[in-house]
């Protein structure tokens, strides 16, 4: 049985004390920590020992074992340190941090400590992006040649999200650039990107993108296109395509029902899933229960610091195509 600390109760945050409270089995939930009173609002409905405002009566409490780390990005990094110090295992959420050097510093200090560390990439526990890895392994397409992979939200987050989230690079695509890592089993080794503000001008007055079209070529030569919009009239829009010399897998979206009605005037169907919180949610329990089951047994963590350090190379090297519009080399970012 292990025992859990969130830090953190935003939208992240309290899905996985909810999923915790209730969907996975063997792990106790001590406490959560909110700096505001509607975060712990939320957690004081889960009875839970500890509700506090105060970080330290989680980190430094005796009898639990793990940190769930959940808050803006800005604080990430400190909290993971903090806790890999005190001598508890970390789940932090994506990215460690904004700054290359920092993500660097931080590992090392988690590697010094001893202790695990698991990076929250939820896209890869989507048991139809599973089936399609599986796919690729087997052999079912033959050579993989190219991956496309299509990312878009049904409305873009409030201003105040995106100017601390790091850039629609870092916030948004970083997860389909670990999706690409994590179906390729390649190097990646150049990256291309274009961006716009095509949707909302005040995203673009604060210093971001809304549109954004990443180009990346592995060692082998496998291309993967990645296309994020900030805005889809239809709901969320996650699909995946892998393409080989023996044929082609796909992952659609999965609609908020399966029927299917048909008339004089054509066939409807339902709408795609309002939301990635809606789209992902069997996938936010499956990440969880890897994680608890990765420390009661004693494994090795399903996604780690590093592949959260080469996620964020890639996200840093789309940055810097765009703006200087030309193809980066990873190594120019330090990959």
């Amino acid at each position: 049985m292990t025992s859990v600390g969130i830090i953190g109760l935003g939208r992240i945050g309290r899905i996985h004390l909810k999923n915790l409270c209730t969907q996975i089995n063997g792990v106790m939930v001590i406490g959560a920590m909110n700096p505001s009173a509607d975060g712990r609002d939320f957690a004081a409905g889960f009875n839970l020992p500890i509700v506090t405002d105060n970080p330290d009566e989680l980190i430094h409490h005796p009898a639990i074992d793990a940190i769930l780390v959940c808050t803006p990005t800005d604080l990430h990094a400190d909290y993971v340190v903090r806790a890999a110090k005190a001598g508890k295992a970390v789940f932090c959420e994506k990215p460690i941090d904004l700054s290359l050097e920092r993500v660097r510093k931080t590992l090392a200090q988690v590697e010094q400590a001893g202790t695990p560390l698991m990076l929250a990439f939820n896209q890869r526990f989507d048991p139809h992006f599973q089936e399609i890895r599986k796919g690729i392994e087997e052999g079912k397409i033959g050579r993989l040649r190219s991956i496309h992979i299509t990312s878009r939200d049904p409305s873009p987050p409030p201003i105040s999200y995106i100017q601390q989230s790091g850039g629609l690079f870092m916030d948004m695509s970083i997860h389909d650039l670990d999706m690409a890592r994590y179906l390729l089993n390649d190097e990646i080794v150049e990256v291309y990107a274009k961006g716009f503000n095509i949707i909302d001008p005040e995203i673009g007055a604060v210093g971001d993108i809304d549109t954004g079209y990443i180009l990346l070529t592995s060692k082998n030569q496998v291309t993967v296109f990645i296309e994020n919009s900030r805005q889809a009239s239809y709901g969320y829009d996650q699909r995946l395509e892998v393409f080989g010399s023996k044929g082609m897998m796909m992952a659609e979206n999965p609609l908020k029902t399966n029927h299917v009605f048909l008339d004089s005037g054509g066939m409807h169907r339902p709408r795609n899933q309002d939301f990635f919180i809606d789209r992902y949610a069997e996938s936010y329990k499956a990440e969880m229960h890897a994680f608890v089951e990765a420390l009661n047994q004693k494994k090795p963590m399903p996604i780690t610091g590093e592949d959260g350090l080469q996620a964020t190379l890639l996200a840093m090297a789309a940055e810097k195509s765009m703006k200087e519009n030309r193809p980066v080399r990873l190594a120019e970012i330090g990959g």
